[in-house]
This record gives C-alpha cells, structure tokens and sequence, in this order.
C-alpha cells in the first residue's frame, strides 16, 4: 500500500505538491481561530454554586444555605465530589463531575437541584452558577486608580463597575469580570429613631415606604386616541436622593411625613468585603476571565483595542495599569520559543545537509517537512478540541528537531542513487522516475519502523488518567500526530517535489564523498575496528553508565511541573482570622510600598479580601500583591529580597508564588502551595492540634519554604440571644425583635 502510495505521489507530483500548498493555506486560516490557553483544561467539568447571605455569620451559613444546598446536589448522576466553603456572608459550592461529563447538563442537572432548595434557604439568601470559567481563565488584571486623588473611590468604582466593566464585556470570550476595592455607590437611608418615636413608626415603615419610592411596573397604552395607539409612560424611577426623601411614609394629623421627616437620605458607599490598590494608591482591581474553548490572544488584543479607544475620553485623572498579570504575554513567550526552536532546527538542518551533501536542492526538500508536519499537527489537534497550550507547543517544539529525519533518509537515498544512475553509460541508465521510485521503496520499511518505535515511547501518555492525563495528553497527542505526519510526507510530498528539482550528475561523473564525510570516516572506521575488537569492555562500559545515570536519576528532585519565569510574583500575606478588613488593609499597605521601592519591581497590585462574584473568594484577612518585575532583573534575587521584606513583618503567614504557578496549585490541591497535606476528623480541636504538630514537623526540613497550617481557627462574634418570656411580655417574636 506505502509502494503504491509513493507510487501515485511521482506520478501526480503537481496534485500532491498542489495539495501540500491548499493545507498550509487552511491552517494559515484556522490558525487565528484556535482556541488558545496557557494550560490544558484541567478541571473536571465544574458547576459552582455561589449564594450570598447578607447578615449571616459563617456557622450561620454553613447551617442554613451551605448545608442544604450540599444536601441537595449530592447523589446527581455523575458527581464525582462536592467541596463547600462557608464565610460570612458568603456559601460556595463546587459540584464537580465526572471526567466528559457535557458541562450543559450538568448545569442543567444543579439548575434543577436548586430550585428544589431556593425555598428552603433564608429570605435574603440569592443563590446562582457562577459562569462557566475556571480559575485558570483568569486572563487578565486590570487597576483603576487616580494617583493625583482626582477622582474618589466611589467615583472609581462606579466608573469601573458601571461603564467599563460593562463594555469589556460586550467582547466575545469574556465570561465574568469581577471588581473589588473602592467604594459602591448606593442610597443610604439612615432612620433617626427619636423621629421615629415622634410620629409612631417602625423602621419597618420606612423600609417599606423605601421599597415604594422606586417604580418600574408598566403602565400600559391607550388603544385609539385620534387614531393613534399611544404608549402611557410613568416616571417612578429613583433618580436622585430628593426622590427618596420625598416619599410619604404616611399622613400624620392630616399632614404627609415623608422619609426625609425620619430618616437623612445619603449617596454612600455600600458595605463591601474588599479593597484594592495600585502603586501604593487606592484602586479598583478587575479580574477578567474567559470561556472555554476561546482564543485568550484574541480575546487579550480585543480588550487592549477597546482600551486604547476608550483611553482618551477617560475621566481627568484616571489611569488604567494593563500590566499586572496577562495570561496573553506568557503565551506569546512560550509561541515564541517555538519559533525560535522551528528557527534553529531549520538553520541546523541546512548546515548539515549542505555540509554532507553539498546541494541546496536537497536542503529545500528536507526543510518542507517541518512546516507540512507542523500543519497537519495543528490542524488534527483542532479537530480534537484540543487548545494550543503550553503542553502542546511543547510537544510541537520536541518533535521540531525529529521531523526532518524520514525526509533526510529519503531525500539522501534518492540523491545517491540519481548520482549512480547518471554515472553509467546511456544505455544503462534507468528512467529518472523509476530510480526515485526505486530508491524511497529501498529505505520505506526503515522509516516506517523507526517512526512506529518513537510514537511508542510517547504512547503511554495517551492512557493516563485524571489530571495528570489531561495535563499531559495534548504533549502526546501533538508530538506523535507530528511525526506520523512527517512520515507521510515523506512518503508522499518528498517525492514529488524530488521529481522536479532532483536531476543527478548532468556530467554523468562517479559521485564522490564530501569533505566533511571523507574526514569524519578517518575517525569513524578505526573507531568501529577498536569496538568490535574490544566489544565486552565497550558493552560493560555502556552497562556501568546506565547504572551510574540511574543512581543519579534518583538523587534528582522530581515536580509536577518545572518553575515557570512568569515575570510576576504573587505575594499571600495572611492575617489572624477574624481580622477586620481595615485592619488588614492597614497591615498590608506599608508592605506594598516597601514591595514598590525594591530594586527591580515595576508595578505592585494588591487585592485584599474578595470581590463580588468571584469564586475565588478570600476572607478579609487575606492579601494578594502582585509584584511585576522590570524585564531584564534576575528573578531569584528579585525574590529573595521580597522574603526579607515579609519575614519583619511579625503575626502574619506568608506565601511567594507566581499567578500561572498560583491558580494551578489551586487547581491540584485546593490551595495556593505546591504541596498540601489534608487532616481529616469531626474533633476541629484535635484538627487544629494534630495542623500545628505537622507545621513544626515540616519546618525544619530542607528546601521547605513558606510552611504553613491553615488551621481552623474560632472567630470571635457577638451573639445575641432571645428570652421567649420577655419577647411575649412585651408582645414581639423573634422576628420582629431582629
């Protein structure tokens, strides 16, 4: 079949050469349409449930919204785990499923679960799926800030939550983008209780009277006025605080008291659970994460282009820092290092063929595999839905250097043998078809064979299960479909295209061995005469090598992934439990600064807390910074005097990471280190007890840094109990007493 096959490529050379040329063109279209990522999909198909509970404590929370709604999606078709984290305020659920499990069934699965449940929970609690992203689609950080103080935090937030943060996601791929810092805006009616008492109301009055001041409800239309249908309009939108102020709550001796009469009426900043800031400056932080399946390159240069539009009618002392984290620039590197890889292997090639050979006709030839190979493994991992990542370049960029082989055996046999057939008289020479045909059938098993042994070594990472598979396939996958591919173009496109620039000798002259061969076979044929001769010292030397390799191989240290140079660092510094968010704010904000004057740094961004809407919730007592580095300065002494910094700092854990390096440990493991340790029981005190032996353990060992036990620790809280007794002697229910 190959025979035939190299047979059908002489014969139509222009059809296959016609052929090679239509599929560089449709990768050259498909490729601005990839889907591209900087790591494979590496979470099970996930539904987050996430519900905010106002007022509520966080035993308050677990007990009634998190338990029920864990309660709830527990023993679905095809749930492999459930994970729950409860905050004041805040229940999250992460209902993770089965490996190929449809993601749209599944949310259709949780849908159907929460509905069931929503009646359950307490009234103010709002349960919703998150978007479908992950934390590993965080793709860019954007701060808002006005350094000169132009601007106020409320009025960064409202610009940042209302008018940017709705234009950035009207682009395509953009799934969530989540704000934290400043200050929202809100009306704040503020009840006098001495007024109150004045005219014998509640605040409930004046809650409800404030629910009535703001109307949207229709108000129909007039079928036929003058022949005209006529939509009726009403204005009972809020537009303004007088608006509030001015509602009636009710009409004391025949005169309305309005809100205003018992309450001031504000613009004020909303009770929020985070803050943010840039350069030292306060700031508006947003995270912008996209869909899967979706090219982060486009999606990046998309932003960046409505940025720059929106740039010159930003308000007068507004700055937006676009370079704190982007997932765009990593991939860039790592494409780029492809390139530089397809460049110097394409460079090496030529050298040595025409080192060897002599002819620039068999250089082409051999350098058309690179490109065709690499065309044909993009296009198969397309078709297999999967993403040019990190893993798959990979792949691509090891098979760079093993895709010229097939081609370079066929191209050099064929060349021999055109010079051998010019070298005899004319009545002997066969025709020039019949001799390339003969020469790539001559070496067909040889490449077969040795293509078949190197996809076998790459094999066993196809059945590699859970998220080492889905870590790892993609390399697997794009290293094997390149080197099949190129096996076929040798078979195929090499031929052909030896059919219209391979001629042999015109002079019909003997050929000759090169230079560089006739010097390197004064070395090579004494070298082999001394192996053979001395063959059981050449194979115990080789034995006592492998050995040796072997004893060092398991000296070495071994991880799941090698360290990244992201150019960032992401800093945790965590507070006490329990501390406020001004406290920490006030904690971490000096150390920001110190962050900011290092030698090296070029933009410090901090986020403590957590924002609305972002799964990726934090208590209040958390800060991340991150620190982005001047190009050019040594990551590693950059680092090491960040860790000087923090270890003055006294009461506080720390942690030094990097944003790739950082979400995917909270992808493995649930928490941003590289290792973690679980401690399983019901007793937290014993928990807590056994995390503090296992910290003082691991401390001491060498290579250990930032150790840490994330102990469960007691919040301090003020309860306040009902008498059922006093309740009725003075008429009231729990209810009406809260």
């Amino acid at each position: 079949m190959l025979s035939r096959l190299i047979k059908f490529s002489l014969t139509h050379a222009s059809l296959v050469l016609l052929a090679a040329g239509l599929l560089l063109a449709i990768v050259a279209f498909r490729l601005p349409h990839t889907s591209v990522d900087v790591f494979p999909e590496l979470n099970a198909p996930t539904v987050v449930i996430m519900t905010e509970a106002p007022g509520l404590a966080a035993d308050e929370v677990e007990q009634y919204v998190t338990f029920p709604i864990e309660s709830s999606v527990n023993g679905m078709p095809g749930v492999r785990r459930v994970r729950t984290s409860s905050a004041i305020g805040l229940s999250i659920a992460y209902v993770e499923f089965e490996w190929g499990m449809d993601i749209m069934t599944a949310r259709q699965l949780v849908s159907e679960r929460i509905d069931s449940v929503r009646e359950d929970l307490p009234p103010d609690a709002h349960a919703e799926m998150t978007p479908i992203t992950s934390i590993t689609g965080e793709i860019l950080l954007l701060a808002v800030s006005s350094p000169g103080g132009e601007l106020s935090d409320m009025d960064l937030r409202a610009y940042a939550e209302y008018d940017l943060r709705n234009k950035l996601l009207s682009i395509p791929g953009v799934s969530q983008i989540s704000v934290i810092g400043g200050e929202l805006p809100e009306y704040q009616v503020l009840v006098r209780q001495d007024n109150l008492r004045l005219y014998g109301l509640t605040i409930k009055d004046v809650a409800e009277a404030a629910g009535a001041s703001h109307s949207t409800l229709s108000a129909g239309y007039l079928p036929n006025i003058d022949s005209l249908e006529l939509p009726v309009r009403q204005s009972g939108r809020v537009r303004s605080v007088k608006d509030i102020a001015g509602t009636v709550i009710k009409y004391h001796d025949q005169f309305p008291v309005t809100i205003g009469d018992v309450a001031d009426v504000r613009m004020g900043p909303a009770p929020k659970r985070g803050t943010g800031a840039d350069g030292g400056s306060p700031a508006v932080v947003m995270t912008i994460q996209k869909a899967p399946g979706t090219n982060t390159l486009a999606i990046t240069g998309k932003i960046d282009a409505m940025l720059d539009e929106l740039e010159p009618m930003l308000p007068k002392g507004l700055i937006v820092n676009r370079q704190i984290f982007r997932q765009a620039d990593f991939i860039d590197l790592s494409v780029n290092n492809v390139i530089i890889a397809l460049r110097d292997a394409s460079i090496i090639v030529a050298v040595i063929l025409v080192l060897f050979l002599l002819n620039v006709r068999t250089t082409i030839i051999t350098l058309t595999a690179i490109p065709l190979s690499l065309a044909v493994g993009l296009l198969v991992l397309e078709w297999m839905n999967v993403s040019i990542n990190v893993m798959s370049l990979g792949g691509l960029t090891i098979a760079v250097g093993s895709l010229v082989d097939d081609a370079i055996i066929d191209v050099e046999n064929v060349f021999r043998r055109l010079n051998e057939n010019s070298a005899k008289s004319v009545s002997e020479r066969r025709p020039r078809l019949d001799v390339i045909l003969d020469a790539s059938n001559e070496i067909r098993p040889a490449m077969v064979f040795a293509t078949v042994i190197i996809v076998l070594v790459f094999l066993p990472l196809m059945f590699m299960e859970g998220i080492e598979g889905r870590f790892f396939r993609p390399l697997g996958i794009a290293f094997g479909v390149s080197i099949v591919a190129s096996l076929l173009v040798a078979l195929t496109v090499t031929p052909a295209m030896c059919r219209f620039l391979m001629k042999g000798n015109a002079d019909g002259a003997e050929e000759k061995d090169t230079p560089m061969v006739r010097w390197l076979k004064r070395f090579y044929v004494p070298t082999v005469r001394w192996a053979v001769h001395y063959r059981k010292i050449v194979i115990g030397s080789a034995l006592a090598a492998t050995l040796i390799a072997l004893l060092l191989a398991s000296t070495f240290g071994r991880s799941f992934l090698p360290e990244f140079n992201e150019g960032t660092f992401t800093v945790g510094l965590f507070a006490p439990p329990g501390t406020s968010l001004e406290a920490s704010d006030r904690m971490a904000s000096p150390i920001e600064k110190q962050l900011l004057a290092l030698e090296g740094v070029r933009s410090v961004t901090r986020r403590t807390g957590r924002a609305e809407r972002d799964e990726h919730a934090e208590p209040v007592s958390n800060s991340e910074i991150e620190v982005t580095l001047k190009a050019g300065f040594s990551k590693e002494e950059v680092r090491e005097q960040v860790s000087k910094i923090l270890e003055k700092v006294p009461g506080i854990t720390t942690n030094i990471g990097q944003p790739i390096e950082h979400r995917l440990s909270h992808v493995l493991s649930g928490t941003p280190a590289a290792i973690a340790i679980n401690v399983y029981g019901d007793d937290l005190s014993k928990l807590r007890t056994i995390a503090k032996e296992i910290e003082g353990a691991l401390k001491p060992l060498p290579g250990t840094r930032d150790v840490a036990a994330n102990r469960e620790v007691m919040i301090q809280s003020l309860p306040v109990d009902y008498r059922p007794a006093d309740l009725a002697a003075y008429g009231l229910t729990p209810q009406d007493a809260a």
